[in-house]
């Protein structure tokens, strides 16, 4: 089974940037060897997460939810309601429904998780490569304001971040930003196109990188911010 732990990270005021600047940051292009899919019409809200959530549950149990089933989950007044985010949900190939019936929703193979994308280094860093490797399931994993498609996930290798609680393995999952507060732990972009897991730090007018691991000496050099951690998973 996966075991979430989401790390709460101090707010600064003082917002900090890499020493070289970021230009496109992963987005819907193909970015330093990073590639996220990222298709506006099957993105979904939050609203349409918590019904595909509910649905795939009662699936998953042999017993496709019915209309008024699940406008009593998620405490919708109107079945038309329920009908107007099945329609959007058919419409991005989540799911399909057959007419006239009650319990016929068919959940299509749209994988809504969260893409892994190659490997970050948390010793020295590597490349991350555009293959996706698996999915994890966003559910549960994200604060209410953050959706999946403001997300990536990346495999973390090595030992230099374990006095933060971040084990070789892991799964980082990293919400997309240019900037982080100082102390924050982010993905950062170093200037030869390598992406490490590393500490944010400002201090006597410079900002560096550094590990959580005494024997990992800091990274002094350019770099840019793709992203802050929010999550780490760990598979036992």
């Amino acid at each position: 089974m996966w075991f979430d732990s989401v790390h709460h990270l101090s707010n600064h005021p003082e917002q900090c940037r890499g020493a070289s600047q970021f230009k496109e940051i992963l987005t819907s292009t193909q970015m330093c060897g990073i590639f996220l899919p990222m298709k506006q019409e099957t993105k979904l809200t939050t609203k349409q997460e918590k019904v595909l959530k509910f649905i795939r549950e009662r699936v998953e149990n042999n017993l496709p939810p019915t209309i008024r089933e699940i406008a009593g989950e998620l405490g919708f007044s109107s079945t038309g309601t329920v009908r107007d985010y099945l329609a959007a949900l058919e419409k991005k190939g989540y799911l399909k429904r057959a007419n006239n019936k009650s319990r016929a929703i068919e959940l299509l193979n749209n994988n809504p998780g969260i893409p892994i994308i190659g490997a970050i280094a948390a010793g020295k860093p590597n490349l991350a490569y555009e293959d996706i490797e698996g999915y994890v399931e966003p559910y549960g994993l994200l604060p209410a304001n953050i959706s999946r498609d403001e997300v990536f996930a990346l495999k973390v290798k090595g030992e230099s971040m374990i006095e933060a609680g971040i084990m070789d393995g892991d799964i980082a999952v990293v919400r997309k930003q240019k900037t982080a507060d100082n102390g924050d732990i982010i993905a950062a972009l170093l200037d030869n196109n390598e992406v490490t897991l590393k500490r944010l730090r400002r201090r006597a007018g410079k900002i560096f990188l550094e590990a959580a691991n005494k024997d990992y000496p800091p990274i002094q050099k350019d770099f840019s911010v793709i992203g802050k951690l929010i999550t780490i998973i760990r598979k036992y």
